[in-house]
Formats: C-alpha cells, sequence, structure tokens
C-alpha cells in the first residue's frame, strides 16, 4: 500500500465503514497543542491519540524520551480508537508527518498494513477548504490483532554487537546543529553516536509534501551499498518519517533504534562522536525530536 494519501482521496472516502483516521498533532514546545487543535477542527470523524501519552510508553531509566510501548499495549490502545483488523488507517499531524509517521510505523510494526499518512497533513487539508468538525469525538472500540515485526526495531545492545559491522549503516535524521554537536537544546549530551551519516528528516519534504520518489532514491543514494540501514533521531518519532520516505522511494526494510540519541546518550559510558557530518544535505533548522 502507497504509504500517503492525498486530500482528495481521504475526503472522497469519508464515510466508508472501514475508515479511520488518526488525528495525532503534536508539538514539543507545547504538549496541549494538539488536543486544543483537534477540538478546534479536525477532519470528520477523525480520532485523537497523544504521542506522549498513547504512542509511547512511561519514560524509564533508559529506552529514551518516547519509550515504544509494549506491543500488545499498543494494540489495545489502537483499538480503542476503533482501529480493528479490517481498518484502513489514515493517520495526520500538522504537516511534517513527524508524529504521523510514528503511528504509521508502529501499525506497520504491530502487522497492520493497511494505514497511510496524509501528505502535507492538515496544513493541506484546510488549504483545500476540506470538510472538518470540531469538538471532542468518541470511537467504536474494536480489536487490533497484533501480529509483532520484531525485525523492524532495533536496540542499544544491537547496535553495540553490531558497532563492528561494515554492512550496518547508521542514519541520524536530525538537524544538522544537533548532529554536530554545536548546540543540543533537549538532551543533555550532544553529538551523533560513531559512524553515523546525518539525513535530516524535513529534506524529505518540498513545499510541505513529500518528495517524489525519483528525488527521494537520489537523497538516499548512500543507503543502497549498506546491507542494514537504521534510522535514529532523538526519541525515535522523527525517524519514522525517514522511514516513510524511505518506504515512498522505494527502498523498505530499514530498521529503527526505538530509543535513539537520548537513549544512546542516557549511558554514562556512550561513545559519542561530534563534528561535521560524513553526509549533509540541509541548512540549520528548527529543532526536531
Amino acid at each position: 500500500m502507497n504509504p500517503l494519501i492525498d486530500v482528495a482521496t481521504l475526503a472522497g472516502r469519508l464515510g466508508d465503514r472501514d475508515l479511520c483516521v488518526l488525528d495525532v498533532r503534536y508539538s514539543l514546545a507545547d504538549a496541549d497543542h494538539g488536543r486544543r487543535a483537534f477540538e478546534a477542527s479536525h477532519v470528520p470523524g477523525a480520532v485523537f491519540l497523544h504521542l506522549d501519552h498513547d504512542l509511547s510508553a512511561p519514560v524509564g531509566a533508559h529506552g529514551g524520551r518516547h519509550p515504544l510501548p509494549d506491543p500488545h499495549v499498543a494494540a489495545r490502545t489502537f483499538g480503542r480508537a476503533g482501529i480493528g483488523d479490517d481498518s484502513h488507517v489514515v493517520v495526520v499531524d500538522d504537516g511534517n508527518a513527524m508524529a504521523a509517521a510514528r503511528a504509521w510505523w508502529m501499525l506497520r510494526w504491530l502487522g497492520h498494513d493497511a494505514v497511510q499518512v496524509l501528505d502535507g497533513g492538515m496544513a493541506a487539508w484546510f488549504e483545500a477548504d476540506a470538510p472538518t468538525e470540531a469538538g471532542p469525538t468518541e470511537s467504536t472500540p474494536a480489536t487490533l490483532t497484533p501480529t509483532v515485526r520484531h525485525e523492524m526495531v532495533v536496540d542499544r545492545d544491537w547496535l553495540l554487537r553490531h558497532a563492528d559491522d561494515a554492512g550496518v549503516l547508521l542514519v541520524d535524521v536530525r538537524v544538522p546543529e544537533r548532529y554536530r554537536g554545536d548546540h543540543e537544546p533537549i538532551d543533555p549530551v550532544g553529538g551523533h553516536i560513531p559512524g553515523a551519516i546525518n539525513l535530516p528528516f524535513l529534506d524529505n519534504l518540498e513545499a510541505g509534501r513529500f518528495a517524489q520518489p525519483d528525488a527521494l532514491r537520489d537523497r538516499f543514494e548512500a543507503l543502497t551499498t549498506a546491507e542494514t540501514t537504521v534510522l535514529y533521531c532523538g526519541s525515535g518519532v522523527s525517524a519514522a518519517q525517514g522511514l516513510l520516505a524511505l518506504e515512498r522511494a522505494g527502498m523498505p526494510g530499514a530498521k529503527l533504534y526505538a530509543g535513539s540519541w537520548s537513549d544512546w546518550a542516557g549511558y554514562p559510558d556512550a561513545d559519542v562522536e561530534r563534528g561535521a557530518p560524513a553526509s549533509a544535505s540541509s541548512a540549520e533548522r528548527d529543532r526536531d525530536d
């Protein structure tokens, strides 16, 4: 299934019995932004899920700032939102697909393939003057049966075991200044995992939409020689947007380091590199996750 859906196609499917629209708008700077924005205006029939509370486990000593929940807990959360085994899910956020891709990736991780992200998010929906409604919503609970794809995710121990594996390529999708360690606004340590290259996730977009597959394939050319590609970010959220971009480019199969930098840097003995990226293609950006 195409990982993206456009406004016109989604608008034409409103009212379909199998459709479930998830609104996961989120701001790192304002944890209540998503729910306020949702209740002000959302796609008709959409259900709101919160990145911190619904798409993440409670923060612990390790595992990063947005730990992956237990898959069975995640499946029950999606089920309470009305997602069942036969649901066609469309996920929306404000537009950069960071939070939407996290939900998309999690559903794929649970074995549910009928899921897409609205290209351009709510910004594109509003721009098209597509129908909206306001206020809180209720969903009819359903049952989502997880068939977990454990191979989609790695942890710190996996990275340590493969640290000298020439066939493994790490991709850091954070903004360049965080990758280099010039400025770290969130985590206590700046820099990147040794050997990682830098391909900032926002560069996967052009004018608020995902770039065309050919352009993305050109962007990801350095990944074609790797046997295994692992993406990470600050906490396992924006890296999912990179995984979606790879899917759009026809280059599936990369893995997510779910704990990402906030997990890696949380260990006192963490090996850290700083300085210019091995590969870079972005100007300085607003902070990411």
